[in-house]
């Protein structure tokens, strides 16, 4: 496969701006991260009301966009020779030589190290201990495992998920119930999201020798019934807190609702799996969790 790499000249490469970096670190993808962070904290701090553990939520967050940051650098950093062969990754600072892999790697490991210690000295041990486990997992399990099995995808759904349990324990200093709860949303609701996403670019993952369950799977057959099953799955756990009694009517309608349209696409791309059912699986996808997250904030007791 040949890709066009685009190339910059000498003085771009001896003077890396902030952008560069900023790249690195995924902000888009971060951003869904922080988010359930802020949510899980203010979660535990009932709602915000205690100033004190208001700035603790805040510390939270932002370590924990230090450590998402950090990750995705290491990330790239570990990848380099594969994302050069694909189409979607081919224009990434290291690719286009305006990061040299020297510089990634020490700001990666630099954002991961000052992540930890920052939840360990504004949080508490346990939210530093859940932030470094979420780095070993995403670059030391998940990682290696997308070159070597399909299920690499359920895999990464756990650090995926971690942030949940991050914010609370930043807070709480322990994981209850509530914690765990958003901790299955997010890991159920990654599964159709990144299905979606591996068949809208399954050539790709192909390319760069990643055994994405949509690059392997060419009929999409498994890809469409997994899709479905998370989305099952991400409607019944969703649920739990009203059977908990910790949420209302108005929580159990609203969660059911969107359960029903993100199954409804799910179902869509399961029964015609194109380009098209999977684009508009991973846009439902991005519409399901804010809304899902909101109306549980709106919902807290």
């Amino acid at each position: 496969m040949n890709t066009r790499i685009a190339t910059v000249d000498e003085t771009q490469r001896a003077v890396p701006t902030w952008r560069h970096y900023v790249a690195l670190t995924k902000p888009r993808l971060s951003s869904f991260a922080l988010v359930v962070v802020f949510l899980s904290g203010w979660m535990a701090a009932g709602g915000g009301a205690n100033a004190a553990q208001h700035w603790v939520v805040w510390h939270a967050v932002l370590a924990a966009g230090l450590l998402a940051g950090g990750a995705n650098a290491l990330n790239m950093f570990m990848e380099r020779d594969f994302d050069k062969l694909m189409r979607r990754t081919a224009n990434r600072p290291i690719q286009r030589g305006l990061l040299t892999p020297r510089e990634v790697l020490v700001f990666g490991v630099t954002c991961t190290v000052v992540g930890v210690l920052w939840l360990a000295l504004a949080t508490t041990p346990l939210a530093a201990m859940l932030g470094a486990l979420t780095s070993v997992l995403y670059l030391g399990v998940y990682t290696p495992l997308k070159r070597r099995t399909t299920l690499n995808t359920h895999v990464g759904a756990i650090p995926g998920a971690l942030p949940a349990l991050i914010g609370w324990a930043a807070v709480a200093g322990r994981l209850d119930a509530p914690a765990w709860g958003l901790f299955w949303i997010v890991f159920f609701w990654q599964i159709p999201h990144f299905l979606a996403i591996a068949w809208m670019y399954r050539d790709d993952y192909a390319a760069g020798g990643y055994r994405m369950l949509p690059a392997v799977d060419r009929s999409g057959v498994i890809s469409g019934r997994q899709a479905v099953l998370g989305a099952l799955a991400l409607l019944a756990v969703s649920i739990l807190p009203a059977l908990r009694h910790e949420r209302g009517v108005f929580y159990i309608v609203g969660a059911v609702g969107l359960g029903a349209y993100f199954i409804y696409y799910a179902l869509r791309f399961a029964r015609q799996r194109d380009g098209v059912r999977a684009r508009a699986l991973m846009r439902a996808s991005l519409l399901y969790l804010p809304l899902l997250l909101g109306l549980i904030a709106i919902t807290q007791r």
